[in-house]
């Protein structure tokens, strides 16, 4: 640790080494360690009103994370049916869209690490960025304007007698899970871009001079190297997507309720802190198992994401 911390300040000096220190610290701490341990203290407590909170009836209770399992006292059902249900269509849904997304963008991730550079692939990469200039809100209102059902897409089809009638793709959901895609797909493309870039050329070469065709070249060269890129990419976007309130609250439809609905719920309509602390908790901590379970299962560990 020494060593490292004497090479670390040599490279970046003095003033600059303590400076990304101290910035980093106060990322850490400040902005996720301390609101994420101030949310789980809130999760514990009782509902109370302001004058009651720190005297003789704030103690700490279980009450708010059998809420999520049990429901309120003498439900009839025996458990919470509904936030459950919510709770696993919202992680198969997140899952749902991670896939896509790398499906999606592993060809364009490998075409832009390959290619030899120039103009086109810069020109590829801004048609890309560009998109992400506009407003989060605004891209999720655009895309449930093209589909509507008299959206672009549904009048393109209607005008070439593909359909008779509009499809509702907001009730179906395929608005939802291509908007959900459509966001967070830049941070899919680019950790795998950025690992499919290091990798030398000539071990491509040298396979396709060995007779292997080309899915076979992905899956015994280009994927491995490209594990850290992918389980990188596929962590965010899961994460990002479990966690996402503004593309289902105007995409969703109506029985696509998502699990951070109900947790803003809590926290707003409700006014119910603790509860919606207790429900934001279980969705992290229970996101992070899947994606530590997956990473362990597929054997890559937090070292190669970090490279």
């Amino acid at each position: 640790m020494g060593g490292f911390m004497k090479d670390y300040f040599r490279r970046n000096g003095q003033a600059m080494g303590w400076t990304l220190l101290l910035l980093t610290g106060f990322w850490i701490i400040v902005l996720i360690v301390l609101p994420q341990l101030s949310m789980l203290d809130f999760s514990f407590r009782y509902n109370l009103p302001p004058p009651e909170m720190g005297g003789p009836n704030d103690v700490y209770t279980l009450k708010n994370y059998q809420h999520l399992v049990f429901g309120a006292e003498n439900n009839p059902d025996g458990y919470n049916r509904v936030d459950l249900m919510v709770f696993l269509r919202t992680l198969i849904a997140a899952a749902f869209v991670t896939i896509l997304d790398l499906i999606l963008c592993y060809p364009i991730a490998y075409y832009l690490g390959q290619s030899k550079g120039g103009g086109f692939v810069r020109f590829l990469v801004l048609l890309l960025i560009i998109p992400y200039w506009i407003n989060e809100i605004l891209r999720a209102f655009a895309f449930r304007i093209i589909f509507g059902d008299s959206g672009v897409i549904n009048e393109f089809m209607m005008l070439f007698g593909l359909i008779d009638n509009p499809i509702d793709f907001i009730r179906q959901n395929v608005a939802l899970y291509a908007g959900l895609g459509y966001a967070y797909i830049l941070l899919m493309i680019f950790p795998m871009y950025n690992v499919i870039e290091s990798l030398d050329r000539n071990q491509i070469e040298a396979a396709r001079d060995m007779g292997a065709s080309w899915p076979m070249i992905h899956r015994r060269v280009v994927i491995p190297f490209a594990k850290p890129g992918i389980s990188s990419g596929c962590t965010m976007v899961f994460m990002l997507s479990a966690g996402a309130l503004a593309a289902p609250q105007i995409l969703g439809g109506p029985s696509s309720l998502w699990f951070t609905q109900l947790i803003y719920q809590w926290f707003n309509s409700g006014g119910n802190w603790p509860q919606g602390s207790a429900y934001a908790v279980v969705l992290l901590v229970v996101c992070i198992i899947i994606v530590l379970t997956v990473m362990r299962l597929f054997k890559v560990n937090m070292g190669d994401i970090g490279k």
